[in-house]
């Protein structure tokens, strides 16, 4: 694997990532959480809200170069680092989407995040 990083593939690191730092931008949501020393790790989600599987992989393509560009240098060392793409995430520029990157890093680095989450509400059913 180059740059340093390893892949995160159980689910049950996606899932303990959902609970540390999250950090939303308008192309993606940056989750963050120290994992007991094992190296800088990453992952990606795209939900099949965002699109067909075209978008979706061309999405992870695009998230996965963000990562290896952003992270040797700006991540959090023994930390997880999960990118969740949003809705137009595609559409966003390329550079862009690095700078956003390099603030939700910066955030997290200073131990900022944006509110949790509250539980889901089930959505009103429509009359």
């Amino acid at each position: 694997m180059p740059h340093g990083l390893s892949v995160i593939r159980k689910r049950s690191d996606f899932l303990a990532a959902n609970k540390g730092l999250r950090n939303a931008r308008p192309g993606f949501v940056l989750l963050t959480r120290p994992n007991e020393g094992k190296g800088k790790r990453y992952g990606i989600t795209v939900t099949k809200k965002i699109g067909n599987a075209v978008v979706r992989n061309r999405m992870k393509r695009r998230f996965r170069e963000l990562l290896w560009a952003g992270l040797p240098e700006f991540g959090l060392p023994d930390h997880d680092h999960i990118l969740i793409g949003r809705e137009g995430g595609v559409e966003r520029d390329f550079a862009m989407l690095a700078e956003e990157l390099a603030a939700a890093l910066e955030r997290a680095r200073d131990g900022k995040g944006d509110r949790p989450r509250g539980p889901r509400r089930p959505r009103s059913p429509r009359a």
